[in-house]
C-alpha cells in the first residue's frame, strides 16, 4: 500500500513539473506505471483532455486549451500565418482554425477534433524565425512577427493577398524601422522579396 501511495505521489510530481499535462506515452516514458496513471484517472485527479492526453484536475484553468493541446500533441509543429498574426496583433481576421507549419513531407498532426490547417514548409523556411512563447506553462513554437509577414506573402494564394498586405501595414505601425531588416531577410529566405518589394516600399 505504501508503494502504491509513493507511486501516486511521484506521478503527481511528474505531471506538476511539466505544467500539469502529459501525453500517455510521455508519462510512461517518465516512469509512471499504467496502473498508477489509471488510478489517478479513476480517482478524478487526472482528466482526459484528448486522446492520450491527461492533465491534473487541480491544475489552473487553461487560457488557451487548443494551442496547449496542439503544442503537446505536435511539439515540432509551428504556429503560423493567421494564427500567428492574431497572436502578434497584426490582423483583423478572427482565426477559425489553428494554422500549423510542419516540415515538407511531414505527417499531419493527430490532434483529435481540433480545427487545424496544415501548411508544409521546406527548409530553411521551416526553421527560420521560430520563437517560443509560454502559455499555460507550456512552450509553444510560433513564428516571429517579421517571419509571419513574409510567410503571408509566400502563401498569399491560400490566405489572400489582402491579409498579407494588412499584416505588412500593421507590422509597420507596431515595429521599429530596424525590424524591417529582419523582414527583408525573411522575405529572401521565403523567396518573396521581389513580390513584397513594391508593398514594402509603399509602407516606408
Amino acid at each position: 500500500m505504501a508503494n502504491v501511495s509513493k507511486a501516486v505521489d511521484s506521478a503527481r510530481k511528474v505531471f506538476s513539473k511539466r505544467g500539469g499535462m502529459l501525453r500517455t506515452v510521455d508519462a510512461l516514458r517518465l516512469g509512471i506505471h499504467p496502473r498508477t496513471l489509471y488510478k489517478l484517472r479513476d480517482r478524478g485527479e487526472l482528466e482526459r483532455v484528448g486522446r492520450g492526453l491527461y492533465r491534473l484536475s487541480t491544475a489552473p484553468h487553461l487560457t488557451n486549451p487548443d494551442w496547449v493541446t496542439v503544442a503537446i500533441r505536435a511539439p515540432n509543429a509551428v504556429v503560423c500565418l493567421i494564427s500567428a498574426l492574431a497572436h502578434h496583433g497584426m490582423t483583423t481576421q478572427v482565426p477559425h482554425t489553428i494554422d500549423l507549419a510542419i516540415p515538407s513531407h511531414g505527417q499531419i498532426p493527430k490532434v483529435d477534433a481540433l480545427p487545424i490547417r496544415v501548411f508544409w514548409y521546406s527548409e530553411p523556411a521551416f526553421s527560420a524565425g521560430v520563437e517560443l512563447v509560454r502559455i499555460d506553462e507550456i512552450s509553444i513554437r510560433i513564428y516571429s512577427a517579421a517571419k509571419t509577414v513574409a510567410d503571408c506573402f509566400k502563401y498569399r494564394n491560400k490566405i489572400g493577398l489582402d491579409i498579407a498586405v494588412e499584416a505588412l501595414r500593421r507590422f509597420r505601425e507596431l515595429k521599429k524601422k530596424a525590424d524591417f531588416r529582419e523582414l527583408v531577410r525573411y522575405a529572401r529566405i521565403c523567396r518573396v522579396e521581389r513580390i513584397m518589394r513594391p508593398y514594402l516600399e509603399a509602407t516606408l
